[in-house]
C-alpha cells in the first residue's frame, strides 16, 4: 500500500512579490493622483463642488466655481512637475553617492540654484524665463560639485557622513549669501521673498511649457542610466567588472539630477526634503531596482506635493501656508528616522 504524499507547495519567488508590490503601488498611485487632482481643484480659499471640478477638467467655465477651478489647474500641474522632478533627483543623488541622506536640499543643490537666480536678478536684471532656468541649473551644478569635492577630502573619500556635513554647511552658507544679496535691496526682496519660501502658487502655463523640455531631458537621463545606477549600488569595482563605465554613469546621472533641481527651483523656489522623503518610502515598497524606483518615485513625489499644497491652503483658510514650509514639517521627522534606522554605523 503506497503512502499518498501531498504535492510540494511552491513558494512565491521574490521577483513575483516585487512585481505584485509594484503593480499595487502603480494602481494605488494612479488612484491617489486622481484624488489629489480633484482635491487640489476643489479645496482652497473657495471650496468648489466635485461636479464643477469635473466640468472644469473638461474645459468648461460656465459658472463662477467652474472658472475658479479652471484657474487652479496650472497650479496642480506645476505641483505634479515639481514633485516628480525633485523626487527623481533625490533618488538619483542617493544612488550616485550611495548615501541614504542625499537630498537636493540637504546637499546644497537647491540653495546653489537660489543664489544663482538671485544674483542674476539683482545684478544682471535677469528676467528671461529660459535664461533663469539655465542660471539655476548652473548654480545647482556648481553647488553639487563643491559639496562632492569637499566631501571627498581626507581618508575614505566621499563617505555619507562627510557628504552630509559638507552639504549642510554649504546650504547654510549659500542661504546666508542669498539673504545678504537681498536684504539691502527692498524692491528685489519684496518681489522674491515668497519665491524663497518655495511654493507653486505662481504657476503659469508659459513658464511650464518652457521648462518641460528641460525636465524631460533630466528625467530621461536618470531613467536611461537606471541600470548603471543599479550597478553602482554593488560598488565601483563590481560595477566596473560588469562592464559599467562608472565615471560616465556618475557624471550623466548627476547632470540629470542637477537639471531637474535647477529647473524645479527656477519654477517654484527651493522646496526641501521631497527628494529625501519620497525615495525612502517608495524604496520600501517597490524595492531598489532603479528602473522601477525612478518612475514610481516620480509618481509619489507628484502626489505628495499636490496634497501638501492643498493641505497648506485648507489649514489656515482664507490664507495659505506655502508647500515649502509644509515639507520640512514632514521631512524633518523622517530625516531623524532615517539616521536612527541606519544606526549611525553606516554614516
Amino acid at each position: 500500500m503506497s503512502l499518498a504524499t501531498n504535492p510540494p507547495v511552491l513558494s512565491q519567488k521574490p521577483a513575483d512579490v516585487r512585481f505584485s508590490r509594484t503593480a499595487l503601488f502603480l494602481i494605488g498611485s494612479l488612484l491617489l493622483l486622481a484624488v489629489a487632482t480633484v482635491c487640489s481643484l476643489k479645496f482652497g480659499v473657495r471650496s468648489i463642488s466635485t461636479a464643477d471640478v469635473l466640468q472644469a477638467l473638461q474645459g468648461h467655465a460656465d459658472t463662477t466655481d467652474q472658472a475658479a477651478a479652471l484657474k487652479r489647474i496650472p497650479r496642480t500641474v506645476l505641483g505634479f512637475l515639481i514633485g516628480a522632478a525633485l523626487s527623481v533627483a533625490g533618488t538619483t543623488m542617493q544612488a550616485v553617492t550611495r548615501n541614504p541622506l542625499a537630498d537636493p536640499g540637504i546637499f546644497g543643490v537647491l540653495s546653489g540654484a537660489s543664489l544663482a537666480v538671485v544674483i542674476g536678478i539683482t545684478y544682471f536684471s535677469l528676467s528671461n524665463a529660459t535664461l533663469t532656468m539655465a542660471v539655476a541649473v548652473l548654480g545647482s551644478a556648481l553647488a553639487a560639485a563643491f559639496v562632492y569635492s569637499v566631501g571627498s577630502l581626507g581618508r575614505g573619500g566621499a563617505t555619507p557622513l562627510k557628504l552630509a556635513l559638507a552639504g549642510a554647511a554649504t546650504t547654510a552658507a549659500l542661504s546666508s549669501l542669498v539673504s545678504a544679496v537681498l536684504l539691502p535691496r527692498i524692491d528685489v526682496m519684496d518681489k522674491f521673498r515668497f519665491w524663497q519660501i518655495g511654493g507653486i502658487g505662481g504657476a503659469e502655463w508659459d513658464r511650464m511649457t518652457l521648462a518641460l523640455p528641460f525636465l524631460l531631458i533630466g528625467f530621461g537621463l536618470c531613467l536611461f542610466l537606471a541600470p548603471g545606477l543599479n550597478a553602482l549600488a554593488l560598488g565601483d569595482d563590481v560595477a566596473t567588472s560588469l562592464g559599467e563605465n562608472v565615471l560616465r554613469t556618475r557624471i550623466l546621472s548627476s547632470l540629470g539630477a542637477v537639471i531637474l533641481c535647477g529647473v524645479a527651483t527656477a519654477l517654484a523656489g527651493p522646496i526641501a526634503f521631497v527628494g529625501l522623503v519620497v525615495p525612502h518610502i517608495t524604496r520600501l515598497i517597490v524595492g531598489t531596482d532603479h528602473r522601477v524606483l525612478i518612475p514610481c518615485s516620480a509618481l509619489a513625489g507628484a502626489i505628495l506635493i499636490v496634497f501638501a499644497d492643498t493641505f497648506g491652503r485648507v489649514i489656515t483658510r482664507p490664507s495659505e501656508i506655502a508647500v515649502g514650509i509644509i515639507m520640512p514639517l514632514l521631512g524633518a521627522p523622517l530625516f531623524i528616522w532615517i539616521i536612527h534606522r541606519q544606526k549611525t554605523r553606516e554614516l
